[in-house]
């Protein structure tokens, strides 16, 4: 499956070679979220700008994301049978505090920052007017950014638009009819339908070949020369693979940002981050290197669907940020949640005697609920926690304490508002990011070409154990809001403001 850095690749390609009339894009289905749709979108729009057609035809027709993409095209096709689902989009919270009660099982979370939604959905019985509203926002500048495309790209007006999301489902005709699809066409017909000007239908070569052979031309003369090397930081941040999601893992996250400052080639970086948080030490260990290498080279931090809470703070060294307007960034956070089976115990017959020396001896203790000086204890942690998060931004924004802490209290903002409010430097995609880091690598910077880095492997964690995929599926769709933080509350670690709200859209 072609990602984000192939069609950059192909992009960069075409823009050298006049031969290409145009791009053909068969787009069978989109898994991305809403940032790599815009994303994607601008990269075809970039390949529109230099001249050239893009037809996306759609086989199986599209969903909202899939369409949105669909409107970089200068001609849209759908397969006659085809549904346009053009549906908009919704965020759900399952809230399990009385299913865990009936179980015998006392979730208890503690957190800092009045929009610390993470672990909400354990303690409560429905939405927070705090995460009503913080949610609320997201969907407004999501939907805005759907209704803007339509728009701009198809030519429809704010009224027509609207209706088009809200009839939800088009067949083929209706959808020509809207003027979202420029007409129905089987696959061998599309060929015939290409908008280039004369003669027989053109030859279409797959895009990978394409880019293939124009790389083989070059390697000798590319190869060994200097790179902007790319980190990614992709998947809740841990320290170690688990049962529930390998994630960004500290140690090759590490081994790569260390990969970037060693090696001379290497004259500029771009952190690419698609996260919703995770562990505040893993976090606090990639954010330290990461400073190191900012210290050394160029870095601009990439922002995909989600960068926020200790996605956000390995962004914060960075030279500069790049998100997309819909990229949901901030949760400048901090929660420490756990489970305490004492009711179920009791419940089955089962006695705990513990004997300790030191008044918090037990505190991680699975059986006992937290008592008032448990409480305190964390408390304190998480106070602590949450000043070094503030303070890291502080630093990395050039912002005095107060105006990051009124941008804080676990708050996710779109990369539109980050922008506003000086968390975000640039709108756009990886060719932004990549102009960007160019341009601070000095005159020579257009001539060096984008390189994936990799750390070395934790061995040790890589090879976990993962549940059955039926039940992965079952799980990730009734509790995906709040599952990456059970491995966290069945120990001791804390959570960077786990930015749940931004696993759900649909």
């Amino acid at each position: 499956m072609p990602t984000l850095f192939d069609v950059q690749a192909l992009a960069s390609e075409l823009a050298d070679d006049p031969r290409p009339g145009g791009l053909l894009v068969t787009l069978r289905s989109f898994e991305g979220g809403m940032a790599t749709a815009m994303a994607l979108r601008d990269l075809l729009l970039g390949v529109r700008k230099s001249g050239r057609h893009v037809v996306v035809h759609l086989p199986a027709g599209a969903d909202t994301k899939a369409y949105l993409v669909a409107t970089a095209a200068s001609h849209v096709y759908c397969f006659p049978g085809a549904p346009i689902a053009l549906l908009g989009f919704a965020s759900r919270g399952v809230y399990v505090r009385q299913a865990l009660e009936k179980a015998g099982v006392l979730a208890e979370v503690l957190a800092r920052g009045r929009y610390k939604s993470a672990g909400e959905s354990l303690t409560r019985d429905a939405m927070s007017d705090a995460q009503r509203e913080q949610v609320g926002a997201l969907l407004d500048r999501m939907h805005a950014a759907l209704t803007a495309s339509l728009r701009t790209a198809r030519g429809l007006s704010e009224a027509q638009a609207t209706a088009a999301i809200d009839r939800g489902i088009h067949r083929a005709p209706d959808a020509v009819s809207a003027r979202l699809v420029d007409a129905p066409l089987f696959d061998d017909q599309v060929a015939a339908a290409l908008p280039l000007p004369g003669g027989p239908p053109p030859p279409i070569v797959p895009a990978t070949a394409y880019v293939r052979a124009r790389l083989a031309t070059k390697l000798g003369k590319h190869q060994g020369r200097p790179c902007i090397g790319v980190v990614r930081v992709h998947g809740p941040i841990v320290q170690g693979a688990s049962v529930f999601s390998r994630g960004a893992l500290e140690r090759e996250v590490i081994g790569a940002v260390r990969a970037a400052r060693d090696n001379r080639k290497v004259r500029g970086v771009i952190l690419h981050i698609d996260s919703p948080g995770g562990s505040a030490l893993a976090s606090a260990r990639m954010h330290r290197e990461i400073e190191l290498l900012a210290s050394e080279k160029p870095l601009v931090a990439a922002m995909a669907n989600v960068a926020a809470s200790g996605g956000y703070y390995v962004a914060a060294p960075a030279h500069a940020i790049v998100a997309q307007p819909v990229s949901v960034t901030g949760s400048i956070g901090v929660v420490a949640a756990r489970f305490a089976l004492a009711p179920l115990l009791e419940r089955l017959g089962v006695h705990v005697d513990t004997l300790k020396r030191g008044a918090l001896a037990d505190l991680f203790d699975v059986v006992r609920p937290w008592g008032d000086e448990d409480r305190a204890a964390v408390d304190r942690d998480l106070e602590g926690t949450y000043a070094e998060f503030v303070a890291i931004v502080a630093r990395g924004r050039r912002k005095s304490l107060d105006e990051v802490e009124a941008m804080a209290q676990g708050r996710v903002w779109t990369g539109e508002d980050a922008q506003q409010r000086g968390l975000v430097d640039l709108l756009g995609g990886f060719d932004v990011a990549l102009a960007e880091v160019r341009r601070r690598v000095g005159s020579a910077g257009d001539r060096l070409a984008p390189r994936v880095l990799r750390g070395r492997k934790d061995d040790s964690t890589t090879g976990a154990a993962r549940p059955a995929r039926a039940a992965t599926i079952l799980a990730e769709e009734l509790l995906g809001e709040w599952l990456g933080l059970l491995p966290l509350a069945a120990g001791r670690e804390r959570v960077l403001a786990w930015a749940p709200e931004a696993m759900g859209f649909r």
